[in-house]
């Protein structure tokens, strides 16, 4: 029986679809609400309208435009068109079944593919129960992941030793072993990070990030995010609403008219629109997008430890347990009790007042899931 944690799981945005988001009603919650099964889950992964759950008896359950159950689940990940579940095999070694399903069969009849794959060893569990190497879309195997679209089962390159593999809406990150970030798919919102918007047919090492030891990398839906063994943020791609924490003109424009405007590219090669306006007098810049890697910094110099991307907003938590959000709000999915869009981090002050340590966050597109436990519980 797996051991008893002293944590839940919390979620807050997007519920249009009758995701499980704790309490709430309607299509939105705008403050993180306890998930009903808060305590038994260890594994969450959404779509925009349906959310897989996976608890640590090994059940996975489908909450919105999808339903359904199965048993001997030990990961799922969940997209729009599709369903990817890990399951336990029938023998009592180590190999495990992977299983595509269409999203909309609620697990019933027979998958669309399947394979058995042998798991290397797993990596000791985090606080939210996960294997910190081997979760979808990287197979547990570490060699190869599985795609959205057939084919779906897709081999790395064999020079390629996978640690953590997260696929965007048009581009993928992979970090390895030696934590180095590649970077493949389409790059028209400067999502790769190699300084220009196209797209890279094969996984390309990202050299503005060379000797520097990632932790973390976040795939979003146009934007990338990956954090530093030291805790450092670095983030690039599209800004349309305030995702990467930089100036935006959708933003700025909510509460000032634009004079006049002019596109330009800075020397780093990120895009930048100059309106009127500025206090000095001088125009104010706004980036639409950032094509390599710029370092952010959190307020009162916090380190970070986690990340996760949603199709627009962004999600950290510190060394310290607390969650900064920032980007799109429009469903609530900051967590900040408004609907309010931000360009810069903003802690989530609900799990302050509460006296709650984050341990891990997982953004859908619209919404976000977070794990927390009682300050002085590990």
């Amino acid at each position: 029986m797996a051991e008893e944690r002293p944590g839940a799981w919390f979620g807050f945005g997007f519920c249009g679809f009758g995701q499980e988001l704790g309490s709430g009603r309607g299509r939105q919650v705008h403050s993180p609400s306890p998930l009903r099964a808060g305590v038994d889950i260890c594994r969450v992964s959404a779509s925009w309208s349906y959310t897989a759950f996976v608890t640590r008896g090994g059940r996975l359950e489908l909450s919105g435009s999808a339903s359904g159950a199965a048993g001997r689940c030990k990961d799922a990940w969940a997209s729009e068109g599709l369903l990817a579940v890990l399951r336990a095999g029938p023998g009592p070694g180590p190999e495990a079944l992977l299983q595509v399903w269409a999203a909309e069969s609620a697990l019933r009849g027979e998958p669309l593919w399947a394979q058995n794959v042998v798991p290397e060893a797993e990596g000791e569990d985090d606080p939210a129960g996960e294997a910190q190497a081997g979760r979808l879309p990287l197979l547990p195997c570490a060699r190869a992941y599985v795609s959205p679209r057939a084919p779906f089962y897709r081999p790395l390159a064999p020079e390629l030793r996978a640690r953590q593999l997260e696929l965007g809406a048009e581009h993928a990150l992979l970090l390895d072993a030696a934590g180095q970030v590649f970077s493949w798919g389409g790059g028209r919102h400067g999502q790769l990070g190699h300084g220009t918007l196209e797209a890279e047919l094969e996984p390309r090492l990202l050299e503005a990030l060379q000797g520097l030891v990632m932790a973390e990398v976040a795939a979003g839906g146009w934007h990338s995010v990956c954090v530093s063994e030291t805790g450092d943020i670095y983030i690039w791609g599209w800004n349309e609403s305030g995702q990467l924490a930089l100036p935006t003109r959708n933003l700025a424009e909510d509460g000032e008219t634009v004079a006049r405007e002019a596109t330009e590219l800075n020397e780093d090669g990120s895009q930048v629109k100059r309106t009127g306006g500025a206090e000095d007098g001088a125009p104010a810049p706004f980036i639409a997008v950032q094509p390599f890697p710029a370092l952010l910094d959190l307020p009162m110099g916090s380190d970070a430890v986690k990340a996760s991307c949603g199709s627009r907003h962004t999600a950290v938590v510190t060394r310290t347990g607390e969650l900064y959000t920032w980007g799109w709000g429009k469903y609530g999915q900051l967590g900040h009790e408004d609907t309010t869009s931000l360009d810069r981090p903003r802690r989530v002050e609900y799990f302050v007042d509460k006296q709650l340590q984050v341990k891990a966050v997982t953004c859908g597109p619209w919404n976000t899931y977070v794990y927390a436990v009682e300050k002085g519980k590990s």
